[in-house]
């Protein structure tokens, strides 16, 4: 198996929502190796913003077949500060937040933190709606998604 520089270098870029939150939800990821893309989405008859998040960036890494080297954009700082800050805490804590509380959402940063642990990742936070044409596509998804499970 390549380790380091040899692993293939995967671009993603992902988004999810609800509307009304919570409402009906919907994710996407789009997965870009060379000029090689792929489309994800998909949508749940309730569910939150953050649900929604993790749920695309879990799918996403879920999808690679292979050890990777990913860059993940996120319009959402819940991802992007969970993953990178918040959740060795939590871990450590036994999913508690630092005022004791558990943490939300649970099951799906568990999800998330077993996908990830197959790739090197860099998380990067971009601003949402803020004319990023790839953030702008996967909320076009996310929406279409969201909007098909709401009409159901």
């Amino acid at each position: 198996m390549p380790t380091g520089s040899d692993l293939l270098l995967v671009e993603i870029w992902t988004d999810g929502g609800c509307r009304p939150n919570p409402g009906p939800g919907g994710w996407a990821a789009i997965l870009r190796y060379g000029k090689t893309e792929r489309e994800l989405s998909g949508a749940v008859s309730a569910s939150t913003n953050n649900r929604m998040e993790l749920t695309a960036a879990a799918e996403a890494l879920e999808a690679l077949k292979h050890p990777c080297r990913v860059i993940l954009h996120t319009d959402s700082q819940y991802l992007q500060r969970g993953i990178t800050t918040w959740q060795a805490d939590w871990v450590r804590r036994e999913w508690r937040t630092a005022d004791g509380k558990p943490v939300l959402n649970r099951d799906l940063w568990e999800r998330l933190l077993a996908a990830a642990a197959r790739h090197r990742i860099k998380w990067r936070w971009v601003q949402g709606h803020a004319n990023d044409a790839m953030n702008v596509r996967a909320d076009a998804l996310a929406t279409t998604a969201r909007k098909a499970v709401s009409r159901s």
